[in-house]
């Protein structure tokens, strides 16, 4: 493998555009928004003008993109211009029949071999070739992938051959993010609601079985009230969204990422969509 194309360059994206520089690969890449894509020239990438032309002659495609509408647009405009048999690693977040089966069967139309390879990270982790893949497809796909995911994560775990298997086990981990995140914002809001200081909250709960790095980057941040952006609330509420769509489907109770949907959204819907998914501590002040 040599010639990649990523498309998509969000906070994402373009992390995942410059490790697959530095291992070596010639890359290619293409936004919507031609802005979000210039900056990567100075690292070495080319940027081209639509989706077709950053396919065009790519051993692998790499989709970082919104959900699954915005992916399938987007290949079906960039497929026909693919070569043939170009491997598609879908790494973005999209819902369970969109992996499993509106994506692979649109790969299957065009014949491309499609790679379901979401990634578990944020912003620093893509920037850093520091991600999680965790993908699905048939075994004869592993070792054409082991250039592209080694570039961009430190693991990589093979769930199964069946695709949407990858998907699914992100919605569970991103499940248990997107929860761990919301209750910090309410530990914290209620230490200042009770006339505490909330660092001593942290405090409280540092060094012990229950102690993560995670919760303490997160917390810092609301008690600071600064939210840059490492991923947003409003991908927040799409992902819970896509998390208790999944629950529903396959008969788990889903009343807890219910409130936890509710909570992001009330942050988004007070102007604090495009900050960091801790601003969900915003959702919790009264």
């Amino acid at each position: 493998m040599r010639r990649v194309a990523v498309l998509g360059t969000g906070i994402m994206g373009a992390g995942m555009a410059r490790s697959l520089l530095r291992s070596g690969l010639e890359v290619t890449v293409w936004n919507r928004s031609a802005g979000r894509s210039a900056p990567l020239a100075a690292d070495g990438a080319r940027v081209a003008g639509t989706a077709a032309e950053a396919v065009a002659g790519a051993d692998a495609v790499v989709t970082m993109l919104w959900d699954g509408d915005s992916v399938a647009e987007v290949m079906t405009a960039a497929l026909p211009g693919a070569p043939d048999e170009v491997l598609w690693a879908q790494t973005s977040t999209v819902s369970l029949h969109d992996a499993s089966v509106r994506l692979p069967e649109l790969a299957s139309n065009y014949g491309a071999r499609y790679v379901d390879a979401p990634v578990l990270g944020t912003r620093q982790p893509a920037e850093e070739g520091k991600l999680v893949v965790l993908a699905a497809a048939h075994e004869t796909q592993r070792a054409p992938t082991a250039p592209l995911f080694d570039a961009i994560g430190t693991r990589t775990i093979w769930v199964s051959e069946r695709p949407g298997d990858g998907t699914r086990l992100k919605l569970v981990a991103n499940s248990w993010i997107g929860t761990v995140v919301a209750a910090t914002a309410q530990s914290i809001a209620l230490a200042r609601s009770l006339g505490l200081d909330p660092q001593l909250f942290l405090g409280t709960i540092k060094g012990g079985a229950v102690d993560t790095p995670f919760l303490h980057l997160k917390g810092q941040a609301m008690i600071a009230g600064e939210f840059p952006p490492s991923f947003t609330v409003d991908g927040a509420v799409k992902d819970t969204g896509l998390i208790a769509a999944a629950m529903r489907e396959s008969g788990t109770d889903s009343v807890i990422m219910d409130a936890v949907l509710s909570q992001y959204r009330k942050a988004a819907d007070s102007g604090h969509g495009g900050d960091d998914m801790a601003a969900v501590y915003e959702a919790f002040r009264t």
